[in-house]
């Protein structure tokens, strides 16, 4: 199962210098110059926003939240709107320029900034109540790897919202977009289970996604 996820037909296997390399050439150049923009006309922003908003995934007691590949500051931006006003909000990503660009946009020194590898991350085990990880996932080589970083850092009953492109037709266009891959939703959903990353809700950003099965793969996930 792990190695459908790792070999799909749209990236080959590379190494983690290559993938590094490939995440920086891309985010760091025009694509993620337009990154703020795309999410706007996508309506990730507005559609994110509600998921926040309405508390389907509710952040309130948790006082440590860290948002992995935070691009131009999209859903740190949901953070800072929703999350209880004394937590800790921490944010990653490979690109310097993204990083940059998110602190501008947020206008906000209150979030910590970070430049940071997915499949390493810089932080102790369980330092964190929750975590967003918004379409960073497909990027990996191995997502396995990514994972299991993800659990590591996330204490035991902490939650975790996953976002990542869905093997279907919309997500083939956002793959050669974004030259990511896309996943089979069993296939992770069976992943995440054996590194104790329990699916606690399959979460839809409105009720026509989910019965068109659009918008990808968002699910909250509990740390067993």
């Amino acid at each position: 199962m792990v190695n459908r996820l790792v070999e799909n037909n749209l990236i080959r296997r590379v190494s983690l210098d290559e993938y590094r390399a490939k995440i920086q050439h891309v985010y760091g150049g025009p694509k993620g110059a337009m990154l703020a923009t795309c999410s706007l006309l996508s309506l990730h922003v507005p559609l994110g926003k509600r998921l926040f908003r309405s508390r389907r995934f509710d952040l309130r007691g948790m006082k440590s939240i860290l948002d992995v590949g935070s691009g131009a500051g999209q859903i740190i931006k949901h953070l800072l709107d929703y999350a209880d006003p004394g937590a800790q909000i921490t944010g990653i990503d490979l690109s310097h320029r993204m990083l940059r660009r998110a602190r501008r946009r947020l206008k906000s020194e209150r979030p910590s900034l970070v430049a940071a590898d997915l499949s390493a991350l810089p932080f102790a085990d369980g330092a964190f109540d929750g975590i967003t990880c918004g379409y960073v996932l497909e990027h990996l080589p191995d997502p396995s790897v990514g994972l299991a970083e993800l659990a590591r850092v996330l204490r035991p009953g902490g939650r975790m919202l996953l976002l990542t492109t869905e093997d279907n037709f919309s997500g083939a266009w956002t793959s050669r977009m974004w030259c990511c891959r896309t996943y089979n939703r069993r296939e992770l959903k069976s992943l995440c289970e054996s590194l104790n990353l329990r699916w606690k809700n399959e979460l839809w950003f409105t009720k026509v996604h989910r019965a068109i099965r659009a918008g990808g793969i968002c699910v909250e996930i509990e740390k067993e």
